[in-house]
Order: structure tokens, then sequence, then C-alpha cells
């Protein structure tokens, strides 16, 4: 696991807390995101990889896997 941190989502009027845990690894550059996620949760991919580069960071080469728990709630995007 390359960083794990924690993040808060509402669900209906109640609050829980997520998970983010994400691992580097060789291969083909490509970003997966596990837990759940919906369309715009997916869509943020591009959003994410654009903000690291335009704020001076490189984006790791090989594949990248975020995880979302719990797994059993959908998460969703705005």
């Amino acid at each position: 696991m390359l960083a794990k941190i924690y993040s808060a989502a509402v669900y209906g009027v109640d609050a829980y807390e997520v998970e983010i845990e994400v691992n580097g690894a060789g291969g083909d550059p490509v970003i997966v995101i596990v837990g759940l996620p919906d369309a715009a949760v997916k869509e943020s991919r591009d959003r994410v990889t654009t903000a690291i580069s335009n704020s001076g960071y490189h984006w790791p080469r090989g594949r990248t896997t975020i995880n979302l728990a719990p797994a059993d709630i959908k998460k969703e995007g705005p």
C-alpha cells in the first residue's frame, strides 16, 4: 500500500467515514477504482491526474489501484 487517507461521505441524511487506500504497481499505466464507485467517481480519474500534473507533480507510471471502503456502500459524486 502506498498511502491511506480518511474522508467522509453523505448517504441520505447520514454521514459515514470513507477509507481510501492507494497502491502503485508495475505494469501498464492505468488507474483502477474499486469499492462501488458510481460513474462520477470513475470519471474523476482524468480530473485527478490533470490536477496533479498542473500542481507540478508527476503521476507515477504503472498501475494505480484506488480502494474506497466500506465496499458495501455506493460512493456517489456530486
